[in-house]
């Protein structure tokens, strides 16, 4: 199966960034720390060819932090500058312009050295939606000039932002590719938001967060939910993921006429739960 998803917008939002790419002196590129990978849109390579490039990792504060490092070393030795933030918060945010001006220290100087005045960096700041662009932007520039939202697709235009004297960033809507070949990189980008809810099954999407979770982050997952249940046996036995679902649900409250579990409400429960980051620290990908 393959999941198509291509809005308008977001081909729109493709076109205009190669129509700014001659003014722009360096890209910010935004990935969700807990699925960095998967949230890297492999069309961005081919779009922004070899523009000078951060790699920021966002919403820090809710991966795991050991493989958080990994991931940081496997940027280093793909040649990426890159480090965690929490946009939310400003954890790690003043990385950001003094990393910009070492990635552009060249071009600055070049400029000093013929007399002139160095003007602000612009940077283009990219990623995919509800990664945590605006949340980003409103922080460095110290007040509300993007739109935020807990959801994808908020940002649906460009727009040019001054964020200080030496810099500017054009905020551009979140880009997906067109489709997802891969099913697991679609349930990943569902179970954390950064895809609509519509776009997916719930239950398929909460089914694939629920083997992850109880695969690799079990102690905490099942602490969360009070679970009597043991940690599965076989994490490919649908019938010991839809025990737990169940136990989930009733745990909740999610319990429909006849003492049944409402499979479907459990099923949003826990995944309201899991992106507010209720169940913890986690990441849904490793780089090995």
């Amino acid at each position: 199966m393959t999941i198509q998803w291509f809005p308008g917008h977001m081909t729109r939002a493709r076109r205009q960034i190669q129509e700014q790419l001659k003014l722009i002196d360096a890209v910010i590129e935004l990935v969700d720390a807990r699925l960095p990978l998967s949230s890297r849109n492999p069309m961005i390579d081919e779009i922004l060819g070899d523009k000078p490039r951060l790699i920021i990792l966002n919403k820090a504060d809710l991966a795991d932090a050991e493989v958080t490092r990994e991931w940081l070393a496997y940027f280093k030795r793909e040649g990426h500058v890159a480090f965690p933030v929490d946009a939310s918060t400003g954890t790690g945010m003043k990385e950001i312009p003094t990393q910009l001006k070492l990635l552009m220290k060249a071009k600055i100087d070049k400029q000093i050295s013929k007399g002139m005045n160095p003007r602000a960096i612009r940077a283009l700041i990219v990623g995919i939606p509800n990664v945590g662009k605006s949340t980003l932007i409103n922080k460095l520039a110290g007040r509300a000039v993007a739109l935020t939202g807990d959801r994808p697709g908020v940002t649906k235009g460009q727009q040019w932002i001054k964020v200080s004297k030496e810099m500017e960033l054009l905020d551009t809507p979140g880009i997906l590719w067109p489709k997802f070949e891969d099913m697991n990189v679609g349930y990943r980008l569902a179970v954390t938001g950064a895809i609509k809810a519509e776009t997916l099954n719930t239950e398929d999407v909460a089914f694939f967060g629920i083997k992850y979770l109880a695969k690799y982050y079990w102690t905490p997952f099942k602490e969360r939910f009070d679970l009597q249940c043991d940690q599965p046996s076989d994490f490919e036995n649908p019938d010991e993921i839809i025990a737990i679902m169940e136990e989930v649900g009733r745990r909740r409250g999610c319990i429909i006429s006849g003492g049944r579990v409402d499979l479907e409400k459990a099923c949003g429960t826990l995944l309201r739960e899991l992106r507010a980051g209720k169940l913890g620290r986690f990441s849904m990908e490793a780089p090995y």
